[in-house]
């Protein structure tokens, strides 16, 4: 009888199929994605109420499935470098992100609030942007 072995020695799983490549067209898409990401990352560093941190994060995604050396200089940012390893590797968000998100969503809230005559509109609204302020408070900090 064998000893059990060690997990630690063990190789990980090879792929149930063979691995196809991506289509050219396929790569182009989500080039596109993240060129499109990275412009609106861009923009929201300058615009206070567009947000930046998420579409970095969408753009390293996609430029992950299609050009590693674009995901690699993300990575590399001095400034966004360290959140989107953050979110890569614990799903934590810093602390002044979160801050900045529940102050977001409560100004849209009181806005949308003061500026409808739907108060079910309101409500709806206040519901998912609670869902959503649930979800950032749970993220570890980075």
């Amino acid at each position: 009888m064998s000893a059990p072995s060690d997990p630690a020695d063990s190789q990980p799983d090879e792929p149930a199929g063979p691995v196809r490549p991506m289509s050219a067209l396929a790569v182009m898409a989500y080039r596109a994605i993240g060129m499109a990401a990275l412009g609106l990352a861009i923009a929201g560093a300058f615009l206070p109420l567009l947000p930046t941190t998420i579409f970095l994060i969408v753009a390293a995604w996609a430029f992950g499935k299609s050009a590693p050396k674009l995901r690699a200089r993300l990575y590399a940012h001095k400034r966004f470098g360290p959140t989107l390893k953050a979110w890569d590797q614990r799903g934590a968000i810093p602390p002044r992100a979160k801050i900045a998100a529940l102050l977001g969503m409560t100004i849209s809230w009181v806005v949308l609030t003061l500026t409808t005559h739907r108060p079910w509109l309101s409500a709806v609204v206040g519901v998912v942007l609670i869902g959503c302020a649930a979800y950032v408070l749970t993220r570890p900090s980075a």
